[in-house]
Order: structure tokens, then C-alpha cells, then sequence
């Protein structure tokens, strides 16, 4: 072992057990209940502060557990009859305040607090308010068992709340009030709710939590502490009424000119409704559906598997942590454009209930003409401390076509440690008078130890299984992971505070062939070392020893052209029965200091190319910088890269390369502008069967012809400006423009010619009843 190995391992010890004592009895408080108010302003100095329950004695949570955090918090709580305040007084002797003004939810590189409140004690789901020194706020929810522990927060809800902070000679202090109109609750006249405080310290890289939470848990919610005594509290009428008006220019080239469309305003609106303090009924019609933001561009590395897009929209948005359903039986985004919608969420006794209604565009349907009826029920139960049993049913109609999907899910918690999941569900799809059923099953089995840990997971999806109403990445597969880790822990002061290892093994088959009992399609064995360092830095690196089998059904429009002297041939391409990888991973992430942050990813080595299907030296790489000059200014740019050269003679089959700069000015907590620059250029080479005869390929169109994969390239830019104000969720006012610009040759910004363009603006108003 070379010294500087032995340097770094010294400090590392192992954790010999998954349990950490708590004082469970602080980790009950009773706030009181005052009858006053105060100017929010980042001071804690109004007298009823004075009255309100401490929350103290934070412990670390990350990158380790079990100790007293090093930077000292207060969270002060107290409640009036129609709002709940809390008072934030965060420490810092030991490094700088990381805090600036940003937009909405995009505070991870400052520091923050974020509050998780269980309103339901059922420490399966939480609220997450968050803020920032200056009181930036970001929002959203959790819902346990949907993603990983606490990295499965979803920031794209939004709530009603006001905060205010300052920066402090000690640390800072932030002031936040939450109205029990932007909260769902029992409707009880004593209330307990779940709580806890996650704080981010970014010149350590740590997190630390109120509640001595350990990481040898199956659930971060279930360890929060308890507001109790919650008495008398009133919501009033819950009534939100958001009219809408948006408008759109879309412009394309004719010719030597342009075409322009659209330009009339659109009226559209929503409500939301509190039926009861834990019910809420969303509608809406000619809902926005403007495209703010647009999706951020991916680069496909398996055309077998489609890419996932985030649901943006506002009205989907809200509770839509109720829909979540393993396998994305649910997603929103199949309803394209709504002309009308309604949704029912909320919790009733232990049982979740989520229904939503939508009538889609005629546009979207098969013919053209009938309007897609969209029906999604979804049901879940508690049991136990933090079990969960659940039903989903969807159902879009289309016509006379019909697909409907029926679905039965669990996850069950044992020994706080291991988790079990299970799913079934089937679909029935009717097309063109043509019923075909076909099944959906899950199993999985996890540990989620401080020092050892695993998950075995059997995923099969039937090639007839459609989901209409959901999103269902690649169908007609079984899939099945064992993956093994584990984890060192560094003394106070060492250089490498965590280190954590995994090995796993993954094997695809075609459905019919497990089935069968044949052999998978795919295999892989991935090793994986990663290092949490002082001051926040990560290292980490992997090594992929992968065989994939040749897929029929990818390859079914290709053949070779095969000429034997003056005589031209198309004879069916088959493929090399197996391909061998071998590739190398490199990931670094920087700390967030107070002006610059960065990532890189870097994969290299073996893989296969999927244009030719054969073997092809590849490299994968991304990477990250961030720039924070001042604390309004935010630069941030981007590159990735996707390559793969022939083997058999070094030449490139194909590139795409994506350099993207986004630039943000913040004038006030409310208002910003962004500029946004992204070029996309890609070159496939002429297609050829590389690991067989090297004939040319040919691949059949849609008019059923076979033709010759020639050589393509596109060079694209798109540039967007954005100029938005949002003083609050649902009042916002966006305007901006987007183009698309083209060139002959990549990177050359000689010869741009604008393809499209459009302007769009949208303003919204939230009235609060």
C-alpha cells in the first residue's frame, strides 16, 4: 500500500453498528399557541419570539452520522390561530455564508434550511419549506418509498409562504411564516405533525439534522420529531382562484420568407378548492400550458429506452406526490393539452385518494377528431408504523380504442432497516376492435445499513403491456439487480470523512425468454468507489465489464447491401450474436464555494455501438461550471459529449457534442432575467456492418424502402431570453423569445440561418379567498 494510500485509509474506521442513541423524550415540543403577529423582516427581536418551543442540539447526518453537529442551530417555533412562524438562528464560526439572491427552489448551492412538516403524523409524506440566508425560498414534497431517502424531495410544487432573512456577524437569521390555508391536515381539533430541520452547511459540505436521524434507516421521515398539542387552528375558506391569459407567436421559414402564427391571447383559469382541511379539488379549463422552460436536452446512449421529461405544469403539479405509483404507472404528461381537468387529492383516515379527470385535445387522439378521455384513480393505505399497501387504476379512451390498467402495490418496512417492495398490475388495450391483455410484476428486497447494504429487485413488463396513461420506459423486458455496498467512516478531522464501495449485478432478458428459462440478453457487473473528502469534495470512479446481446427487434428495418461483381443484393442483416465491454468511469465534484462550483463525468473504454451494432472505442463525458461572481449574477455553463469510434480501423461512426451557457441576473427576490445558449451538433458517419462484412446498411423508411445510411450532420444553436416576475406561486408575469439557428458546418458561426423562432408571454394572477 503506497503512504499515500495508507494516509487516507487511516483515519477510516468501521461502523460496527446501525443503531445511534437519541434523547427520544427532547423530541417532542409543544409550541404555543399566541395571538399575535409579526413584521416579517430577518430579526428575531418581536416579543413573541421570546415565547416560542427551542428546537436545538442538531446532530450530523452527513456525510456521517451519530455525532453533534459542529455549527450550533436554533429553530424557534410558536403558531397563531391561522398560521404557523418559525424563526431560524444558524451559527457559523467556522467558514463563510454561502448566500444570494436566486429564482424559485434554486438554492442548493447556497446555504439552507429545510423544514419537513408531516402534517398527517403519518411520517410517510412531508411538506418541504426551504430558504436560504436572504429567505429564497425553495418548496416541494416527500414522499417515502418513491425515491431514496431524503434525495427524493420533489421541488416542483409549490406553496404559499413568506420568508425574510439577513446575514448576521454570527451566522444569519431568517423569519418564515406558513399559512394553514398552503397546508393539507387532519381535520382534528388537536393536532400532532411530524417535524424535522435539515441544515446545509456549504464550506463543510455537511448536513445536519434537529433529530439524531442515522442513516441505517428504510425511512427519514419516520425518524423526525412531534409538534404537539396543535389546538384551534383555522384555515378559513380555502378558496384559490388563478385566471390565466397567455399568448404565442410561433414563426418557421417559407421559402425565402417567414410564416407567423398565433399572437391571440388565450383566457384560461384554475381553482383549487378545500373541500376539508385534507381534501382539495383542483379544476380547470384551457389550462397554461405555455412552455416557460424548456426541457433540457438529453443524449441517448440505449435507443431501446425512452427518455423521461419532468411534469412542469402547474396544474398537475399540485399533489402530485398522491399519484406516484412504482414503474410510473402515472404520468401526467401523457395529457398533452387538456381543454378541461379536474382533481381530487387528499388523505382520509390512514387512506390516500387521488382522482383525476382530463378531456384532451382532438389533436392528440388517432383520428384526429375524438376527444382522448383521460380517468386515473389512485388509492393507498397505511399499515403498520411505515408500511404502505396501494391500487392504481388508469384509463384513457380514445374513440372506440380503449386502454386500461390495473395495478396492486406495496412497500413494507421491517426492522427499520429492510424494505420490501412488491407490484402487480395488467392492461387491457382495445385497437381497432382487437383486445390484448398482458401483466406487470415487481419484487424487490433492500437493507439500508449504515455500514452494509443491498437490494435484489425482478422487474418484467410484458412486450403487450401498454400504459397509455403512464410511462413505461422500455417494454418487454425482465430485469434483475443484485447490488451489494458498503461504507467506511473517517475519524473528526480526517481527510476522507466517507468512503463507500458497491457492486452490481445486472442481467436483461427478452420477457419470452426468462419465461422460458434462456439466458439473458444482457449482463453487466459494475464496481463502484466513491470518497467524500473534507471541505465537500467527492471522488469517485467505476469500472464496467459488460456483454449485450444482439436485439431483433432494434435491428428489424435494417439489412446489407451486398454486391457480388456487376450483381446488387439486399440480404437480411443479422448482427454479431454478442458484443464485450469494458469501460472506465471518472466523477469529481467540487464543494460549493462562495463563487465557483464543478462536476465532471467521464466514462471511457469498450461499448457498443448501437448505430452499427458492434464494438466501438466510446467516450461519455460531462461537465459542469458554475460562477457566482456576485450575489445577483449566476453563469453556469455546460458540455457534454457522446463519441464512438470504430474498433477495426479508429474512424467516427458518431458525435454529438452539446456546449450550453446560461446566464441569470437576479434583480430582486421576484424578479430576474435568464439568457440561455445551446448548440447541438451531431455527425453519423456512413453506416456500414462493421463487426461482420463491412458491407454497406441500409435501413427501410416508412414508406417500407430500403435506403443506404449515409453519412448526416446537424449543427443547430438555439438561443432563449427569459424576463420573469413571480412575487409569489400563481401570480407570475413571463415574457420571452426562443430561436433556432442552423449552419452548414459545425461550430463555425459562419453561415447561421434562423429555421424558427417564437415570442410567448403569460401572465397569472392568484387570488387567495
Amino acid at each position: 500500500m503506497t503512504p499515500l494510500l495508507s494516509a487516507l485509509m487511516a483515519p477510516l474506521v468501521w461502523a460496527g453498528s446501525d443503531t445511534t442513541a437519541a434523547p427520544k423524550d427532547s423530541l417532542a415540543v409543544a409550541p404555543p399557541r399566541l395571538e399575535r403577529t409579526v413584521v416579517l423582516d430577518g430579526v428575531l427581536d418581536e416579543e413573541p419570539w421570546t415565547q416560542a418551543v427551542r428546537l436545538a442540539g442538531f446532530w450530523q447526518y452527513s456525510p456521517d452520522d451519530g455525532r453533534p453537529a459542529l455549527d450550533s442551530t436554533e429553530v424557534l417555533v410558536w403558531y397563531s390561530p391561522t398560521d404557523i412562524y418559525f424563526g431560524i438562528r444558524a451559527y457559523e464560526s467556522h467558514g463563510p455564508v454561502h448566500a444570494t439572491l436566486a429564482d424559485r427552489d434554486k438554492i442548493a448551492s447556497d446555504d439552507h434550511i429545510q423544514i419537513f412538516l408531516s402534517t398527517y403524523n403519518d411520517r410517510r409524506r412531508a411538506m418541504v419549506f426551504g430558504v436560504n440566508p436572504l429567505g429564497v425560498q425553495a418548496d416541494g414534497t416527500l414522499f417515502e418509498g418513491a425515491g431514496v431517502g431524503r434525495d427524493g424531495v420533489d421541488l416542483s410544487p409549490d406553496f404559499v409562504f413568506e420568508s425574510k432573512g439577513r446575514v448576521t456577524a454570527t451566522g444569519y437569521e431568517v423569519e418564515i411564516r406558513i399559512p394553514f390555508k398552503s397546508l393539507r391536515y387532519q381535520p382534528l381539533h388537536r393536532q400532532d405533525w411530524g417535524i424535522n430541520v435539515v441544515r446545509r452547511i456549504q464550506h463543510s459540505g455537511h448536513e445536519t439534522t434537529w433529530t439524531p436521524a442515522r442513516r441505517a434507516a428504510a425511512s427519514f421521515l419516520a425518524q423526525s420529531g412531534t409538534l404537539v398539542g396543535l389546538t384551534d387552528i383555522r384555515a378559513g375558506l380555502v378558496l384559490d382562484v388563478t385566471p390565466v391569459v397567455t399568448t404565442k407567436i410561433v414563426g418557421a421559414r417559407a421559402g425565402d420568407g417567414w410564416d407567423y402564427t398565433g399572437g391571440s391571447p388565450e383566457f384560461g383559469g384554475t381553482l383549487r378548492w378545500g373541500v376539508t382541511p385534507n381534501l382539495a379539488l383542483n379544476a380547470t379549463v384551457n389550462p397554461d400550458f405555455s412552455q416557460v422552460e424548456s426541457d433540457a436536452s438529453q443524449v441517448v446512449t440505449d435507443p431501446r429506452v425512452a427518455l423521461f421529461f419532468p411534469e412542469k405544469r402547474p396544474f398537475f403539479l399540485d399533489g402530485i406526490e398522491e399519484f406516484s405509483t412504482p414503474n410510473r404507472l402515472v404520468y401526467t404528461r401523457r395529457v398533452a393539452a387538456p381543454e378541461v381537468a379536474i382533481k381530487l387529492t387528499g388523505k382520509i383516515s390512514g387512506t390516500s385518494v387521488a382522482l383525476l379527470s382530463a378531456l384532451d385535445d382532438p389533436a392528440t387522439s388517432a383520428s384526429g377528431s375524438d376527444r382522448p378521455l383521460y380517468n386515473i384513480l389512485r388509492v393507498q393505505r397505511d399499515v403498520g408504523r411505515e408500511s404502505r399497501l396501494g391500487m392504481v387504476f388508469t384509463d384513457r379512451e380514445d374513440g372506440e380504442d380503449f386502454n386500461r390498467v390495473v395495478g396492486l402495490d406495496g412497500r413494507v418496512v421491517l426492522g427499520e432497516v429492510y424494505s420490501v417492495r412488491l407490484q402487480a398490475a395488467g392492461s387491457a388495450t382495445r385497437r381497432a376492435g382487437v383486445v390484448t391483455e398482458a401483466p406487470l410484476w415487481q419484487a424487490s428486497v433492500g437493507r439500508a445499513g449504515r455500514t452494509l447494504g443491498f437490494r435484489y429487485a425482478l422487474n418484467a413488463i410484458h412486450p403487450d403491456f401498454r400504459a397509455s396513461s403512464g410511462f413505461i420506459s422500455r417494454p418487454g423486458i425482465v430485469q434483475g439487480t443484485v447490488n451489494h455496498r458498503i461504507a467506511l467512516y473517517g475519524k473528526p478531522g480526517a481527510l476522507a470523512e466517507r468512503w463507500s464501495g458497491s457492486i452490481t449485478l445486472d442481467g436483461t432478458w427478452q420477457y419470452h425468454d426468462f419465461v422460458r428459462g434462456d439466458a439473458s440478453q444482457d449482463r453487466k457487473l459494475h464496481v463502484n468507489s466513491d470518497w467524500i473528502l473534507r471541505g465537500g469534495w467527492e471522488v469517485g470512479g467505476a469500472v464496467f465489464v459488460e456483454s449485450f446481446g444482439y436485439d431483433e427487434r432494434l435491428y428489424a428495418d435494417y439489412a446489407i447491401e451486398r454486391q457480388t461483381g456487376a450483381v446488387v443484393d439486399t440480404v437480411p442483416f443479422v448482427g454479431t450474436p454478442r458484443l464485450p465491454n469494458l469501460d472506465f468511469v471518472l466523477r469529481v465534484t467540487t464543494p460549493e464555494f462562495r463563487h465557483v462550483s464543478a462536476r465532471l463525468f467521464y466514462l471511457w473504454g469498450k461499448d457498443e455501438n448501437f448505430f452499427e451494432w458492434a464494438s466501438a472505442d466510446i467516450v461519455f463525458a460531462t461537465a459542469n461550471l458554475a460562477w457566482r461572481p456576485t450575489p445577483r449574477v449566476r453563469m453556469e455553463g455546460s458540455y457534454a459529449l457522446q463519441q464512438y469510434r470504430r474498433q477495426t480501423d479508429g474512424t467516427l461512426v458518431g458525435r454529438t457534442q452539446i456546449p450550453r451557457l446560461k446566464f441569470e441576473y437576479q434583480l430582486s427576490r421576484a424578479l430576474f432575467l435568464r439568457l440561455v445558449g445551446e448548440y447541438t451538433a451531431s455527425q453519423q458517419d456512413d453506416l456500414r456492418d462493421d463487426s461482420r462484412t463491412g458491407d454497406p446498411l441500409l435501413i427501410r423508411d416508412a414508406s417500407g424502402v430500403y435506403r443506404l445510411a449515409r453519412a448526416t450532420t446537424d449543427s443547430r444553436f438555439r438561443a432563449d431570453v427569459l424576463a420573469s416576475y413571480q412575487p409569489s406561486p400563481g401570480t407570475v408575469f413571463y415574457a420571452g423569445y426562443g430561436s433556432t439557428l442552423g449552419e452548414p458546418e459545425a461550430f463555425r458561426f459562419r453561415g447561421l440561418r434562423r429555421h424558427d423562432d417564437a415570442f410567448f408571454a403569460k401572465l397569472s394572477y392568484l387570488i387567495r379567498l
